[in-house]
């Protein structure tokens, strides 16, 4: 660890648990002050507990006033705003049918509309101390699937979003990238994925697993610190390779 990450101030909004956590816990570990934000107050104060000395505000990301606050508390608290990781999201799946617009709204409140607040909002401070976001993609945004005619299109809309900011940030030193994960085992998608699930993600997936919520921590960790100082406008996927496979034939592989 070099002096250029250590102190700096890391906002992560949705650490309370998975991939937030685990990159709130990266962070600490190399140097940086997390700051955990969260709408669930009993998860976030489950997670300060865990992690000790770190700021944790109660904050949903589809309210700008909620937002504003937010970011007030931060620089009350720390002055500055080094790396902002918009990692909050809603995971609604349905069929389009069944998609009414108040579901519809709600993925789009929160996955895509919050990403967009919470970065205007702390764009201020990040052209003062030149820094970095990190937004989180999907693979749903990238490839389309069923049942996630809301979702993958608001996670698609946060690839674009990666790029428009990335290109009109960077004159001030922002640099904006963007993590897509493919599945990951967290604690929700091992409730709700059945082995026949499990299985075929396996088999459609090139190194034959789901990948882990710290595997997924280390590339956001990796596009916040200065090791990626060139690195701006890029998604990349964290998938075990599941998007380079296309439709896929995992049987010839055999």
């Amino acid at each position: 660890m070099t002096n250029s990450d250590k102190d700096k101030i890391a906002i992560i909004t949705g650490s309370a648990r998975g991939i937030g956590l685990a990159t709130a816990q990266k962070m600490k570990a190399n140097g940086l002050r997390p700051v955990l934000v969260d709408y669930d107050a009993d998860a976030l104060a489950d997670a300060k507990e865990q992690l000790g000395d770190v700021l944790a505000i109660e904050c949903d990301i589809s309210q700008p006033d909620q937002i504003a606050s937010m970011i007030d508390s931060v620089i009350s608290g720390y002055g500055q705003i080094d790396v902002l990781v918009n990692n909050a999201g809603i995971a609604d799946f349905g069929p389009i049918e069944d998609t009414d617009f108040t579901r519809w709204r709600a993925v789009m409140g929160t996955n895509l509309d919050g990403v967009f607040l919470c970065s205007q909002a702390a764009t201020p401070y990040l052209k003062q101390t030149r820094g970095a976001i990190v937004n989180i993609g999907s693979i749903s945004g990238l490839r389309a699937s069923t049942l996630r005619v809301a979702y993958g299109t608001s996670k698609a809309g946060v690839i674009q979003l990666t790029q428009q900011q990335a290109v009109e940030l960077g004159e001030f030193g922002i640099r904006v990238n963007c993590v897509c994960p493919g599945p990951v085992r967290t604690k929700l998608a091992m409730a709700v994925h059945t082995q026949d699930i499990i299985d075929a993600y396996h088999d459609a997936i090139p190194l034959n697993r789901y990948g882990n919520e710290s595997e997924i921590a280390e590339a956001i960790y990796f596009l916040a610190s200065h090791k990626a100082s060139y690195i701006t406008g890029q998604t990349l996927s964290v998938d075990g390779g599941f998007e380079a496979t296309g439709v896929g034939l995992p049987a010839l592989r055999s």
